[in-house]
């Protein structure tokens, strides 16, 4: 076992257990910060396959902005503070089993199905290429048009927001 293989059950973990809190814990500002954590996580997932890019991206972008961006959300919206009481029941358990066996299935599938897994090779087009520049020369050049309608759409959702928060205000 690698020093590699060790952290990529450590950071593997780590991204389960921010998964697990996001969907059980109950204040929405924790779930926040446990997203934070899954978006981390996956940063370094990116930085063990040597995407350092996508890894510098998911944290300027994600772990960052869009974390912030919902803190922010949070504090300006009103919400109750009164929780509600906690009804146990079934689920849980049900939850678990079925996270088990799925996860036994894919295990079975991945170890000893006899699916032959594709192998990098040496003579690999992408090998030895700045990941940088062949990420920007895809963008700029093939999807160009798709960039630039995600830039709208997402000017149009600030547009949006800030015209939601001034008919709040005025109210």
């Amino acid at each position: 076992m690698t020093g590699q293989t060790v952290a990529f059950f450590l950071i593997a973990l780590f991204l389960i257990a921010c998964g697990v809190m996001l969907l059980s814990m109950k204040k929405v500002i924790y779930m926040a910060i446990s997203i934070g954590g899954v978006f981390i996580g996956a940063a370094a997932v990116y930085i063990l396959l040597e995407a350092d890019f996508l890894a510098f991206a998911q944290v300027l972008v994600y772990a960052g902005a869009i974390t912030i961006m919902l803190l922010f959300a949070i504090m300006l919206t009103k919400h109750d503070e009164l929780e509600r009481p906690a009804v146990i029941t079934a689920h849980p358990v049900w939850s678990v089993l079925g996270t088990a066996g799925l996860g036994l299935i894919v295990l079975w599938v991945v170890k000893f199905s006899g699916i032959k897994w594709p192998q990098a090779t040496a003579d690999s087009p992408f090998q030895g290429q700045d990941n940088v520049k062949m990420i920007g020369e895809s963008l700029f050049s093939q999807y160009v048009i798709p960039f630039e309608l995600v830039s709208v759409v997402l000017i149009v959702a600030l547009v949006g927001a800030i015209t939601l928060a001034n008919k709040e205000e005025k109210n």
